[in-house]
This record gives structure tokens, sequence and C-alpha cells, in this order.
């Protein structure tokens, strides 16, 4: 497509969005959307804690899912896993440059996750895995993007989770522009994933990120197609997310593929039932539902849990769990806490 077609593209889908939504890009966020931004990223670490220790049926599960650790890190009761610890290092990197499109903040994304794999994490994704060790110990954004290109060129199955469900931070970095978020979701996917794929659902699920901080609501998903950069990627995603919402959650296992993860993740947001007597409780029930379907417990948990978090706010994670959420983070010590989290939203959000 050329660059003029696309343009028009992002001139019609534009003019279509409604005028609400519109005049919220140039608004200053109220209290209720940055509690909602601060639960974006602790809801993503609740749910990877909590599915740690049921990932590929590890541990069995009874209906209703505790914080037990172990897992295929052995994490610790309340510990979050790699989806985390990489979360962690865009949203830092978010929180110093602001923009995740410009080089130094991909570099800085860059240099943290492979700060993260130099101290040996217990779990690590084969795709991942395989794009670190192959750039070598301090790479540039650059040399990362290279070697994942190649390395989607070489392999049949590159299309993993494992970018997906580090990404929920582009939506903080970039609530008031949602074609910079599209195009920072890509950079940001594309640091380890080569696959178009995974970065059509990364920019995807930052949008649904994005529209519920903003409007506290679950609209209507079908819109957010029309923001990706190709014809073929809108359509294939208006299918894909058609399909999770007309589906029975447990028909997207195994779900390491990045479609059938954010397809699980949303199904179980559509399908679990909203208490009409605590709304928030719609959190941790949904949670329950992913982990329910079993496999990828932990990422699914996370994307869903980033998503039901930017809908209900923080009320809807107990409150016990903020301060005992803990795990790798991309700080001196090099180890964080859900409470670090919740600065580091802030610190984005101060940037709208």
């Amino acid at each position: 497509m050329c660059e003029r077609q696309h343009k028009r593209i992002r001139a019609e889908i534009l003019a279509a969005v409604s005028v609400a939504a519109r005049t919220l890009i140039n608004m200053n966020l109220t209290a209720d959307q940055l509690d909602r931004a601060r639960a974006t990223l602790v809801g993503a670490a609740a749910g990877d804690a909590l599915g740690a220790g049921y990932e590929f049926e590890l541990a069995p599960f009874n209906g209703r899912a505790e914080m037990i650790g172990g897992g295929l890190g052995d994490f610790a009761p309340f510990e979050w896993t790699d989806d985390t610890a990489q979360t962690y290092c865009v949203a830092a990197a978010a929180a110093e440059f602001h923009d995740l499109r410009k080089p130094e903040a991909l570099d800085a994304v860059a240099a943290g996750i492979a700060r993260w794999f130099r101290d040996d994490p217990p779990d690590v994704g084969n795709i991942t895995r395989a794009v670190l060790t192959d750039a070598g110990p301090f790479p540039s954004a650059a040399r990362l993007k290279g070697v994942a290109q190649h390395y989607y060129r070489r392999h049949d199955r590159s299309g993993g989770n494992g970018s997906l469900m580090r990404t929920a931070p582009v939506a903080l970095a970039h609530l008031n522009d949602p074609w910079a978020l599209v195009d920072a979701a890509y950079d940001v996917s594309y640091l380890t994933h080569g696959d178009p794929i995974a970065a059509e659902a990364c920019a995807i699920w930052c949008l649904m990120l994005r529209e519920s901080i903003l409007l506290g609501g679950f609209n209507d998903v079908g819109e957010f197609v029309g923001y990706l950069p190709t014809k073929e990627g809108q359509d294939r995603w208006a299918q894909i997310l058609h399909d999770a919402e007309m589906a029975d959650p447990h028909r997207f296992c195994p779900n390491g593929y990045v479609v059938t993860a954010l397809q699980a993740a949303w199904s179980s947001i559509r399908r679990t039932p909203v208490p009409p007597w605590r709304p928030q409780d719609h959190l941790v029930d949904t949670l329950n539902t992913v982990i329910g379907i079993g496999n990828d417990t932990d990422t699914v948990a996370s994307i869903a849990g980033a998503l039901l978090g930017a809908r209900w706010g923080m009320s809807a994670i107990p409150a016990d769990w903020v301060p005992k959420l803990h795990g790798w983070g991309n700080t001196v010590t090099g180890v964080a806490t859900g409470t670090d989290l919740v600065e580091l939203a802030d610190k984005i959000t101060a940037q709208r």
C-alpha cells in the first residue's frame, strides 16, 4: 500500500471516530481514568501471578484460582513471571521517554529486556529466548529487530504471544493519539517477534485498553480494526474478534499462539457474567474463567487482567494483592512490587 492510500484510509477512519472519543484525545485525564490506567498495569501483573501456578495444568484447578506460585519457573506466591518483567521494561521506558516510537525509547526497552535475560530468568518464551540469545548481551533495538526478522523468515511458527503480553504500557503512553499507539505497538512487538500478526494483535489489544481507560467500558471492538495499516489485517482481525465473541472461551486452547491468546482473553471477558450487585468482581471472576481454560494461563490471564483493570479500575483488584505482587523489575535491585507498577503508571500518564 502506498503512503497516499495509507493516509487516505487513516483520514476516513478518523472521521468516523465518535465525537466523544475524539474529544477525550485532547482532555486531561480524570481521576477515574488515572485509576483505570494504574489498574491496567497492576491487573496485568495480578493475572500473570495468579495464572503462573496453573500453567500447562501443573496444578489442579478447582474453579477458584489462588496465588499459589510454582509453575514453570517455580515462582513464589504473588510473584509475576516473564510477562510482567518485560512489561516493566516497556513501562520504565515509557515513563522516561514519553513516546515509545523514539529510537532512544526503543533502545531503552531493548536494554531492559536484555538485562532481564542476562539475569537468567527461570521462564522465557521460545521465540524471545532465541532472539535474545542470537542478539548478544547488549543489543540495540535495531539489532533485536533485525534478529527477530531473521527468525521470522526462517520459522513457520513465529507468531507466539510473547510480545503481546508486555505491550500494555504502550496504551498508557499514547492515550492521546491512537495512530501513534498503533505505530508504537508495532515497534515494541517487532523487537522480538517479526511476525506481523503479533504486531497487529499488540495494536488491537492496546486500542482496546485505551478505549477502556478513557471511556470506562467494553465497547464495540470491531471499530479498532480500522486502525491497522493494511486491508488484509483489518479483515483478518474483524473475523478473529467476531469469533472470540461468539465462541466459548474453552475453544481457544492451546493459546500460545498470539491470536488464540487474545481470543481466549476476550472471549472470557465477554462470556463471564458481570455481577449486578458488585460489577468490579468481574475482574476476579474472569481471571478464574481464563485459568479454567488451561494451557498458557499466566499469559492469557495477564492479557485479560490488563483489560479488566482498564475497565474496572483499582477497586476490582483485591486490596491485599497489590503490596504482595512482586517480581523482576528494571530497577537498581532488579526487584519490583505492585506499588512500583502504580508509580510507573502515574509517571507515564502524567505526560498526558
